[in-house]
């Protein structure tokens, strides 16, 4: 079922809790919205479900209206923290419960029942009851008998929160899984940005009911629109202000207490934009083997930020979206830039395009597989900086101590620059 939201207001009182969000899921996008406790996002999706009525705004399935339709006759069930179960009733029978209302014939109840307890994976235990089960388990009881009444689409408010640090992670293959098995328009909800990062088709990143942001993974973590969404998504280091932007061909100039930087300029898109991804093309969107970006038609620069929409023929595995940009910096502008942690390389080459930046060591946290250290940069001039950077330097061979001075590199293409 595909999903849109037209110019969605909803406030409590004087307090706007939603403003003006538009967006489209397509039909089986994992669709997960993101943001931090009080950004509107279960307001949202509780819309979406029919508890909640906006104040103005559009919303449509299939492109039919439905902000007046009981939420009974939406077919959007939700799927929530608590698992809800019947604790008297056994996995079947919680499963089929929502066929026993519709009056379903027991035969085609049955039928059903064991069928979505095939997809995930509960056939075995059948007659157990939610006390015999795991979390997870129980998690997946709920999910089933959402299935089984054949939604439209399913709405899932943060289900994996109850679960421990191990389980959610078992929890987001076997949803994924389930997907795959069973294919359905999902919207998600979580504040939970490992979670959005490794399970979704697409982000909506909100914040105090605003819409920042909408597109794939990868492009809310290396290509933010503005602060906000860069440092929701990772931890950043800001290079020290005032940063001034030149042009010398395709890169930027970047002129900081540090010395010159270079960076790519932000990228504007809009075309054609090909996601390769097997759960993608199993389920109707795109087609390939893996689920990073392919080929992009690059529009014009320059437009101000839009709200994605993703058109096209699904079956060709050709999604055409409209992306979120803020534009290239003109010459002369104020900008902001930074890195992520893990994006230096701590034994930089010699090309002319890779940053460099002399670091003393000021705090060192080894991890195994990784080491944090807490590093002040140093200015051209041989004085220390006013600023600290935070590293993360994968497969150490040493540990490196307090004092210690070290030359790390930035690659252009790692470096975040946004307009102020």
């Amino acid at each position: 079922m595909k999903i849109e939201l037209r110019n969605i207001h909803k406030s409590y009182g004087p307090t706007p809790v939603l403003q003006g969000i538009s967006l489209v899921i397509e039909p089986n996008e994992l669709f997960f919205l993101l943001g931090p406790s009080g950004c509107g996002k279960t307001t949202l999706l509780r819309m979406l479900a029919g508890f909640i009525a906006p104040d103005e705004g559009e919303i449509l399935f299939d492109g039919k209206r439905v902000n007046d339709l009981a939420p009974e006759k939406r077919r959007v069930p939700m799927v929530f923290q608590s698992y809800a179960l019947w604790p008297h009733l056994s996995v079947f029978e919680n499963a089929a419960y929502g066929l026993r209302v519709q009056g379903l014939p027991e035969a085609e109840i049955r039928r059903q029942t064991l069928a979505v307890l095939d997809i995930t994976r509960l056939e075995a235990f059948a007659e157990r009851v939610p006390g015999q089960l795991s979390g997870g388990q129980q998690q997946r009881v709920a999910i089933s008998r959402a299935l089984a009444v054949n939604p439209s689409a399913l709405l899932f408010d943060e289900p994996l929160s109850n679960l421990d640090a191990r389980l959610r992670v078992e929890m987001r293959s076997e949803l994924l899984a389930i997907h795959r098995r069973r294919p359905f328009t999902a919207v998600y909800v979580t504040h939970d940005q490992e979670e959005a990062m490794t399970m979704a088709t697409r982000i909506g990143l909100l914040e105090q009911g605003k819409l920042h942001q909408v597109g794939l993974p990868q492009e809310l973590y290396r290509q933010p629109v503005n602060r906000f969404v860069a440092e929701f998504m990772g931890p950043m280091n800001w290079l020290p202000s005032p940063l001034h932007a030149t042009r010398d061909g395709n890169l930027l100039l970047l002129e900081t207490p540090l010395g010159i930087f270079r960076a790519f300029p932000p990228q504007s898109v809009s075309g054609n934009l090909v996601v390769n991804s097997p759960l993608l093309a199993k389920e109707g969107l795109g087609e390939g083997g893996s689920r990073e970006t392919g080929r992009r038609d690059v529009g014009s620069e320059g437009g101000p930020p839009v709200v994605p929409l993703v058109k096209g023929d699904n079956s060709s595995g050709q999604l055409n979206f409209q992306t979120c940009s803020q534009g290239s910096p003109s010459a002369g502008q104020k900008v902001l830039a930074g890195f992520r942690p893990s994006s230096v390389s701590f034994s930089p080459g010699s090309t002319d395009q890779t940053n460099t930046i002399s670091c003393e060591i000021l705090e060192t946290q080894y991890a195994g597989d990784f080491q944090h250290l807490t590093v002040r940069p140093w200015m051209a001039q041989g004085k220390s900086a006013d600023a600290q950077f935070q590293l993360m330097e994968p497969n150490p061979h040493r540990v490196r101590q307090r004092g210690e001075r070290i030359e790390i590199g930035v690659a252009p293409e790692q470096v975040i620059v946004l307009k102020e």
